[in-house]
């Protein structure tokens, strides 16, 4: 009784997989043992079904290799692939402005009446050489500058390069989401700095100096941050170049500025570059030009560092797309000078109106950003942030529960204010009704 309860089941497993997977066909089990009708050949018989599953069960299975496993889709991808339609996002880091239009005229130019072969693998020199005069304090050239397929390439290139498993680097918390992950895949030890909540995420110098050691490899900044939208300040930068140079640790610090440009004070954001010379930059061009499709971005800093990472880069992508890099020469001109400064505005009046509609409708308590495009919301006393992003979901706006930029953010949301003002008046709107569901 027990093998035919058996060979029962292992012909009904097949029978299921055969109707998913045609090519499985012929191993469904047919007491005649016949040909079968549709030319798959001849059915097994009932004694060959344990050997042909068995055949089946011990095929292998696909494992990722060890430093991908744990490794998955970051929580701002899982929230926001479960948007419905019609949802409105107040989720993702994605301008809606076009890209400036001197900008897109230059790459059409470059399509229509040059070659778009590959380049030197670090880049166009004339490329690199606006960037390296982005930062006279550096005193670079050319060959301080590696031009990536975006930062975020240039991030996974430069920890790679500097980082060897066990290495301690120090990250902030709350920080970037592929911070933690590359570093992860690496085999890093992190060990994070707190931005405290309980201070809007304000840079604390007392702990930052408590987690820095000799054994220290690398020190990532981000300012202006994502997620907080925080910007240090001069006396703020200074303390932490101070704090890595007391550790004795002749760390780099990693200074993440992709959003530099993106500033809602009096003056443009410090760079740590200027008090600490053990500085690589980590930049581009996806958020302060709306060119996130584009994919330009680079690494500037220390030339053999730079050599090394070259290397990588060679491998991973040879180049970054030829018809970017000679259009995005355009974003050093007069005219992209101007729609930066417009978007800036842009961003600005929406930051405001966000904030507004958060405090004044809501009756939430939001951080003020000094620079990018997101604020920390918090939601606590609704419960789990999660719990309130997934009410957002069934209402129809996209929002991203803060704790997946490190636990110093739990009980927080982060809001881009990426869309119009529409968008955001009816985004909120949408949001007040989820909390409502979660007080019934």
């Amino acid at each position: 009784m027990l093998k035919l309860y058996i060979q029962s089941t292992l012909e009904a497993l097949l029978r299921a997989a055969a109707s998913a997977y045609p090519a499985l066909k012929a191993l469904v089990y047919d007491p005649s043992g016949k040909p079968s009708q549709d030319g798959c050949g001849p059915r097994v018989s009932r004694n060959q079904v344990c050997c042909r599953t068995l055949e089946i069960s011990t095929l292998n299975q696909f494992q990722p290799p060890p430093f991908l496993r744990g490794i998955e889709k970051s929580m701002i991808r899982k929230i926001s692939d479960r948007a419905k339609p019609g949802s409105i996002s107040l989720g993702l880091g994605e301008p809606d402005l076009p890209t400036p239009e001197v900008i897109v005229r230059e790459a059409v130019r470059v399509i229509q009446e040059e070659k778009s072969g590959y380049t030197l693998q670090a880049g166009i020199p004339a490329l690199r050489e606006r960037i390296a005069g982005d930062y006279p304090h550096m005193k670079l050239s050319t060959d301080n500058v590696v031009v990536t397929a975006g930062s975020q390439e240039s991030l996974y290139l430069i920890l790679r390069t500097l980082v060897e498993e066990g290495d301690e680097v120090l990250i902030p918390n709350p920080g970037f989401i592929a911070y933690p992950m590359i570093l992860k895949m690496i085999g890093a030890k992190m060990v994070t700095y707190r931005l405290p909540a309980k201070n809007d995420f304000s840079f604390d110098i007392d702990d930052f100096k408590k987690q820095i050691t000799s054994k220290t490899k690398v020190v990532i900044c981000i300012s202006p941050s994502n997620p907080t939208g925080r910007a240090l300040s001069k006396d703020e930068l200074q303390a932490m170049a101070d704090a890595v140079t007391a550790s004795g640790s002749d760390a780099f610090i990693v200074s993440d500025e992709i959003y530099r440009e993106l500033y809602y004070t009096p003056e443009r954001p410090a760079s740590i570059s200027e008090f600490y010379p053990r500085t690589i930059i980590v930049s581009g061009l996806s958020k302060s030009m709306r060119m996130t499709g584009w994919r330009i971005g680079w690494l500037a800093g220390d030339e053999a560092v730079m050599r090394a990472a070259l290397v990588l880069h060679g491998y991973v992508v040879t180049c970054a797309s030829s018809i970017s890099q000679k259009a995005a020469l355009a974003a050093w001109t007069d005219g992209a000078a101007a729609a930066r400064e417009e978007y800036r505005a842009i961003f600005h009046r929406r930051r405001d109106h966000l904030l507004r509609m958060l405090r004044d409708e809501l009756g939430l308590r939001c951080v003020t950003p000094e620079g990018a495009f997101y604020t920390m919301v918090d939601v606590s006393r609704y419960g789990d942030e999660l719990k309130v992003a997934e009410a957002g979901l069934e209402q129809g706006v996209v929002t991203i529960p803060a704790a997946a930029f490190g636990d110093e953010s739990k009980g927080f949301l982060r809001i881009s204010f990426c869309a119009d003002e529409e968008k955001l008046s009816e985004g909120v709107r949408r949001l007040g009704e989820a909390l409502k569901s979660l007080k019934n």
